[in-house]
């Protein structure tokens, strides 16, 4: 007989909702002892909640999830996108503006690449993005040593195997030579670590520069390095298909302090005189 599954989402999701961790980081906070449900510390993320219970993080009762945010960031070169590094160095969210929410990266760019982040307040939004068959195409600009033939790319075009990892086919255009350096635009629907550098060393060049410029429909556009910029409310839910709830009512507003511009005055049409 089949024991029925408790009301309710499981703990570390309703914790990822709310903007207090990724799923995976909430399970470390709950193995640790810093969650707290109806009073009662919990060792085990293998839990069920509903609204009725009270959740507490860190001896402080878990705030209301907001409104699902998105925003866009342009990440320098030089910056490591988690939120701590063990090595100290600095990281994306060193620098974001003071009056942002706990925002998480939606993948990653690794050191030295720049580029096109987006970062948001939901966990869901974030594991949505990041599941391979969302399949959004990620397209990237990218500076490489040498001379290269629109042919000497024909691997990546078809797909190839590099290490033992299997890499899906790329979209490969070379935009021009620039010296001793060509510029290359790189189109992959898939995200695996320095995937773009590994294929361009296995074919026999290296990479020098790899900026993303654009993630499914978002772009990175004239976004200057380290600025942040929130998408509209409406956009967010219709890119990704949430409904109006998940965003709040605010659809017209990106949720930033810009003030709403007033509406511009209708001008009255002359009556209809009809054609000569």
């Amino acid at each position: 007989m089949n024991t029925p599954t408790p009301p309710g989402d499981r703990i570390a999701k309703v914790l990822a909702r709310a903007g207090v961790a990724s799923r995976r980081e909430a399970e470390r906070m709950i193995e640790a002892g810093r969650i707290s449900v109806n009073g009662h510390k919990i060792d085990s993320p293998a839990l069920n909640v509903t609204d009725s219970d009270k959740i507490s993080v860190d001896g402080k009762p878990m705030q209301e999830p907001e409104p699902a945010r998105l925003w866009l960031y342009h990440k320098p070169s030089g910056l490591v996108t988690t939120t701590r590094d063990e090595k100290g160095r600095a990281t994306i969210f060193d620098g974001l503006p003071d009056d942002m929410p706990r925002v998480m990266s939606v993948g990653r760019l690794d050191l030295n690449s720049e580029g096109l982040l987006l970062l948001t307040n939901d966990g869901g939004i974030k594991r949505q993005l990041e599941l391979p068959s969302t399949g959004w195409l990620r397209k990237y600009r990218v500076r490489i040593n040498g001379r290269p033939k629109e042919e000497d790319f024909a691997p990546l075009q078809r797909g190839m195997v590099v290490d033992g990892e299997r890499f899906q086919k790329m979209d490969v255009t070379v935009d021009r030579q620039q010296g001793a350096n060509a510029w290359l635009t790189i189109g992959l629907r898939e995200g695996k670590n320095r995937e773009i550098r590994r294929a361009i060393e296995d074919v026999g060049f290296s990479v020098n520069r790899l900026i993303r410029i654009s993630y499914g429909p978002f772009q990175l556009g004239t976004l200057k390095p380290g600025a942040v910029e929130e998408l509209r409310r409406r956009v967010v839910r219709d890119q990704l298909g949430l409904d109006h709830a998940a965003v709040g009512a605010a659809d017209d507003q990106s949720g930033t302090a810009k003030p709403k511009r007033p509406a511009r005055p209708q001008r009255k049409r002359p009556p209809n005189r009809g054609k000569t």
